[in-house]
């Protein structure tokens, strides 16, 4: 945090970015759980000025949107014709002519920007008395870069872009950030003599520091530590390069605070996230949105977590989880998707391909395996057999289905919501349950079984199955060799199908043949 305070933040958001060849304004691409934009707020932000200024241009209704779910108080001033960083700045301080003092400058391209290396930048500002003091940086290839030109004695004579440098100019390694503090008043009198006279046409907040210089204001700069910092996003490829140092810098904070990260380059931790000393995370882990992970939990590998709460000792492995709640001791996965609303309380277990929604489990109990579980209840201690199914979605409306303790939801189970299975109930493998179970009750919901002897025989005759059924009984299908090799010797007489009298009026055959 800056001892001094700025009297207002500047952030410059008004550029296409044609680079990105994107619809979207590149302010508003995301990595980590922020906009670039975001990622600039969140940094000046942390330093308390007085007012934030944001200026807009190209989709400006996108990202004014977006500037009210991130950043209420921030003001967003519009930029209708893009003509230079000079020009932008100069519309911010019209919009506020009351503004004295420090006046903080950022682009908001620069998402890598922390509040360290600005607050620092601020306190020498103050501490110096400068008019202007630039944040620089030292890079091995400064290739696209405006270029630092200071003094003998150390200070910023001027800023020469890339574009406007010549060869000597172009050799020097220092370059300019796109980050200034400058003095209110200093500022507002330089930004009257800024021209377009250069390759682009457009107005440099650059040519302010030579002018400042030239009537002898003081005009310092602050080299940053690491060059990184000031990495600005034109194109696809710097985003992801930008996304790749973001995601180590988190790791390495939550590694330093005691969590396992078993292969930081795989796992990716969104900024807002929050993990626990001793929680371990597994390779190709992304963990997104407000999720936490209690201590000594393991989640991954291969897991997509969201918006989730997952408790102490809880193992979660293989698995998509959006907007949920994993108690302690749970076990997920693998291959489980849990859907939002789902909530697993304690010592519960939601295994291989079994997905859940809108779902509450009681402590202990287990889905272990092939079922969905939709708007649902279930009490403590049950159990839901493999390949059980809640129907809860009628065609037009969903209903919900309540499960008590101690239940044992016998395999292959459909339970047609709205429906109760009471505590301690059990219900019959294969059934199609519509009606209530009380509690203590067996539900069957299905057919008695009918056994027709000799169908293969009769309907798939020369078949595989047919060959394999008759080496069982030990007698030859029809139409076989005997041992002499004279076919249809010896050959069995085919049972005969049973006839329509023996079969109930109107009743199916097993071929869906009605009789």
């Amino acid at each position: 945090m800056s001892e001094s305070r700025a009297a207002a933040a500047i952030v410059l958001a008004a550029g296409e970015g044609k680079r990105m060849k994107s619809g979207t304004p590149k302010v508003l691409h995301k990595f980590l759980g922020r906009s670039l934009l975001g990622h600039v707020l969140a940094a000046t932000t942390a330093l308390d000025p007085e007012q934030t200024l944001v200026v807009v241009g190209h989709g400006r209704e996108q990202v004014v949107d977006h500037l009210a779910q991130i950043a209420p108080d921030a003001v967003s001033i519009e930029q209708v014709e893009q003509r230079g960083t000079g020009h932008a700045v100069r519309l911010a301080l019209d919009s506020c002519p009351e503004l004295v003092g420090a006046v903080l400058v950022v682009c908001g391209d620069t998402p890598l920007l922390s509040t360290g290396a600005l607050a620092t930048l601020i306190d020498l500002h103050t501490e110096s008395g400068n008019s202007a003091t630039v944040l620089t940086a030292q890079v091995a290839d400064p290739t696209g870069y405006g270029r630092v030109i200071r003094r003998e004695d150390g200070r910023v004579a001027s800023i020469v872009e890339q574009s406007d440098a010549n060869t000597d100019q172009r050799a020097i390694d220092e370059i300019n950030s796109g980050i200034y503090v400058f003095d209110a008043a200093a500022l507002r009198a330089a930004l009257t003599s800024v021209t377009r006279d250069n390759s682009q046409g457009e107005e440099y907040l650059t040519d302010v520091i030579a002018g400042l210089a030239v009537v002898g204001s003081a005009v310092g700069a602050l080299t940053v530590d690491d060059p990184r910092e000031v990495l600005g996003v034109n194109d696809r490829v710097q985003l992801a390069e930008a996304r790749a140092l973001m995601r180590d810098r988190i790791n390495e904070q939550w590694m330093r605070a005691g969590v396992s990260i078993i292969d930081p380059a795989t796992t990716m931790i969104g900024v807002g996230v929050r993990l626990e000393a001793d929680a371990v995370i597994h390779p190709w882990t992304l963990l997104e949105g407000s999720t936490t992970v209690a201590a000594r939990a393991e989640v991954g590998p291969g897991s997509q977590i969201i918006d989730t709460d997952i408790g102490a000792d809880a193992v979660v492995r293989f698995t998509t989880a959006d907007r949920t709640v994993i108690g302690p001791a749970a076990s997920v996965g693998p291959y489980t998707y849990l859907r939002p609303g789902t909530v697993l309380a304690a010592k519960t277990r939601a295994g291989a391909f079994v997905e859940t929604k809108n779902a509450q489990v009681g402590e202990g109990s287990k889905i272990p395996h092939l079922s969905y579980v939709g708007d649902a209840e279930i009490g403590e201690g049950s159990n839901i057999g493999a390949g059980t199914i809640v129907v809860n979605y009628d065609g037009v409306a969903k209903h919900r289905t309540i499960i008590g303790d101690h239940v044992r939801i016998g395999s292959d189970t459909m339970l047609v919501a709205p429906v109760e299975i009471g505590d301690g109930a059990y219900t019959a493998a294969g059934s199609v349950i519509t009606e209530d179970v009380p509690p203590g009750a067996m539900g069957v919901g299905r057919a008695k079984q009918r056994t027709i002897d000799g169908w293969v025989a009769r309907k798939r005759p020369g078949s595989a199955a047919a060959a394999a059924a008759a080496a069982s009984s030990g007698v030859k299908p029809a139409g076989a060799a005997d041992s002499a090799g004279d076919p249809g010797k010896n050959a069995p007489t085919p049972t005969q199908p049973p006839s329509p009298s023996d079969r109930p009026a109107g009743e199916t055959d097993p071929e869906g043949n009605r009789e």
